[in-house]
């Protein structure tokens, strides 16, 4: 026989109650980078294997945040899977009006001239092939097609409004 769960005080869906069920929920870091009139990038945890023939990502971007401009233009991005050694570079993505790419981060001018950070555990770079509307953001589907999987680490977490390392 299973308990039966407590349904007495369940609560309306708001975004309050999307955002605290998903501070449960904890989730790798990632940073989505595009070419721009200057380079832009924001910090990203809704990223998604979505296939593997063809290599396809998913993730997702506000309508409001200042990197969707150029994302919105922008036919490849970058995307990189941090390491736990990278706290401040995601903090550092995630701050609105940060220099992003001003020292101390590390980067170069990637395949189809996509920003790439250095010393990630993964990167690829994708191009779009889809922007779909989901209430105020979008869901941006994207191949890949470079990329370099063999950076050393563990993997970034973020859970609990925070960043955090894997524990064994």
């Amino acid at each position: 026989m299973t308990a039966t769960p407590d349904l007495s005080a369940p609560q309306l869906a708001t975004p309050d109650l999307l955002r605290s069920a998903f501070r449960r929920h904890a989730a790798g870091v990632a940073v989505i980078t595009a070419r721009g009139a200057d380079p832009v990038g924001f910090t990203a945890t809704s990223l998604t294997s979505v296939s593997a023939e063809p290599p396809m990502v998913s993730f997702g971007i506000g309508t409001g945040a200042s990197s969707w401009p150029a994302i919105s233009a922008a036919e490849h991005v970058g995307v990189h899977i941090l390491g736990e050694h990278q706290q401040e570079l995601a903090a550092t993505f995630a701050r609105s009006g940060a220099d992003r790419f001003g020292a101390p981060t590390r980067w170069f001018d990637g395949p189809e001239g996509v920003p790439v950070l250095e010393g990630v555990l993964a990167w690829m770079v994708c191009r779009i092939v889809a922007r779909v509307p989901a209430g105020d953001h979008r869901v941006v589907l994207a191949e890949a097609v470079a990329g370099d999987p063999s950076g050393a680490g563990r993997p970034l977490l973020y859970h609990q409004g925070r960043f955090n390392a894997l524990r064994d």
